[in-house]
């Protein structure tokens, strides 16, 4: 028995499904694939595979990925993502399978690319707007949490960011806290800067990477 890392890219519709139905249909993909995949045991046996970070709702992602124990060492990589494509809607398409190296609890960051328009508004306003807002001394939002909204400053969940201007849009590439101890939104990030410039925006996110506390890559 050994664990694979099945690395995947969600986005057309599919960037619109929950995680919960996200795991359902890859769950289901394991099953007509007829790959030889570990199921758990007791009263209702079914498929094991474990999500390091779920994408939220809405977001594309190009490196997504999840493991899965698979009771026979035979598959070739590329077997599996063969047979797994075959059952897999349009937008979600595995591209590669590796031996995990870091366990989901070393995750500490996530990179994000998020394109800004808004309507009325050009490009350069929404540049020079966003570039002051993220270099504000503080960057204040409501998060609701068990015990209700509070007012949380994000200013330090910013590991980088960077803005380059487009013609029509503004797109904004950032390295946001995630995991487990602090898990930082970009819609978070958004509504904010909604707030600071008062500008209604658009805003398209992919989720583009994610790394460790020293900012590798997490493979």
């Amino acid at each position: 028995m050994k664990t694979v890392r099945i690395w995947f890219k969600k986005d057309f519709e599919c960037r619109y499904i929950s995680h919960l139905d996200l795991n359902r249909c890859m769950l289901r993909a394991l099953h007509k694939s007829k790959l030889p995949v570990w199921h758990t045991e007791g009263f209702n046996p079914h498929p094991f595979a474990t999500f390091p970070l779920p994408l939220s709702l809405g977001f594309r992602g190009v490196n997504e990925c999840m493991d899965v124990k698979l009771e026979d060492d035979n598959y070739s990589f590329e077997e599996i993502i063969s047979k797994l494509n075959a059952c897999l809607p349009r937008g979600i398409q595995v591209f590669d399978v590796t031996e995990p190296v870091m366990k989901a609890g070393k995750i500490a960051f996530a990179e994000f690319s998020i394109k800004l328009s808004c309507e009325n508004t050009n490009s350069t306003v929404i540049a020079e707007k966003l570039s002051r807002f993220l270099e504000s001394e503080k960057i204040e939002i409501e998060k609701r949490s068990k015990k209700g909204l509070k007012t949380v400053d994000i200013k330090q969940s910013i590991k980088s960011f960077e803005i380059d201007e487009k013609f029509d849009f503004v797109l904004l590439n950032v390295v946001l806290s995630a995991g487990s101890s602090d898990n930082v939104n970009p819609n978070l990030l958004v509504s904010a800067f909604e707030n600071y410039s008062a500008l209604t925006v658009d805003a398209d996110i992919t989720r583009i990477d994610l790394y460790n506390a020293d900012m590798e890559l997490f493979r």
